[in-house]
């Protein structure tokens, strides 16, 4: 049985709202694309082609372009007298099996996984956001939560600060300056293995996180500690240096698929 990954794609964005007042926040293009294009390619590479897409907000317009995507991305015939398209499938089509599902357009992202349970027919199960880029090895991932006792593994990242940083000693004086330092705390990197029995755990009109209490007291939260790349687009900023990074489409970090 394969592994399904749930992506959740259903919130407004509110910081991006010039962009978002038009698509869904995941339909953002980077290069393009629209971000959760390359996010299936990161788990595609890996060999996880099954998605569950959690819609919400403008979710028809993530339809109208997976639907309509193999007249975009291909060459096709047409026969203009009887209608009939002969499409012309590339060695590079996409190989994606995708479900999608309206989880309501103001569900938070605990309820909108609370309400693909039916489709989930897989012992464990993947989550992640409609919004963050990373060069993670989705199987190692996955590897690491099957050897463990969680019944949840977060991916874990130690974010950048906007800022540079100071290393200091008891006294104050500086020991150091880091002009790109990172903050020491880990904080999840979006990329989450689930096994299916926590679906009964998530509270009601919940937060994804807010289940992770609940395990934490059992034991059953594990973290994958992730130290290459990863980036979240909340900002125009962010989309703006995840576009620039992928001008170097051949170097981009996430782009791990050929």
């Amino acid at each position: 049985m394969k592994i399904p990954t749930i992506i959740l794609c259903g919130g407004i964005g509110y910081r991006l709202k010039e962009e978002t007042e038009f698509k869904p926040k995941p339909m953002i293009e980077i290069g393009g694309k629209p971000i959760l294009w390359h996010i299936m390619k990161i788990y595609g590479h890996h060999g996880f082609n099954r998605f569950i897409i959690a819609l919400g907000y403008k979710g028809n317009l993530i339809k109208d372009y997976f639907v309509g995507k193999k007249y975009y991305d291909g060459d096709f015939t047409l026969n203009a007298k009887s209608g009939k398209i002969l499409h012309h499938r590339g060695r590079n089509a996409d190989d994606f099996k995708i479900t999608f599902v309206d989880t309501g357009a103001e569900s938070l992202t605990g309820e909108r996984v609370r309400r693909l349970k039916k489709y989930i027919n897989s012992d464990i199960f993947m989550v992640t956001y409609g919004d963050g880029l990373s060069d993670i090895n989705v199987k190692e991932l996955v590897k690491y939560h099957k050897k463990t006792h969680a019944w949840v593994t977060v991916s874990a990242v130690h974010p950048p600060l906007k800022y540079g940083g100071f290393e200091k000693d008891t006294k104050g004086k500086v020991k150091s300056f880091e002009k790109k330092a990172i903050i020491k705390q880990l904080i999840n990197g979006g990329y989450m293995v689930f096994n299916r029995k926590v679906l009964n755990l998530i509270p009601k009109d919940s937060m994804i996180e807010d289940v992770f209490d609940e395990l934490i007291a059992k034991g059953r939260l594990q973290v994958f500690e992730h130290k290459g790349f990863f980036h979240a687009m909340d900002t125009y900023q962010d989309v703006s240096d995840l576009n620039e990074t992928w001008k170097g489409e051949e170097t981009a970090p996430w782009k791990v698929w050929v």
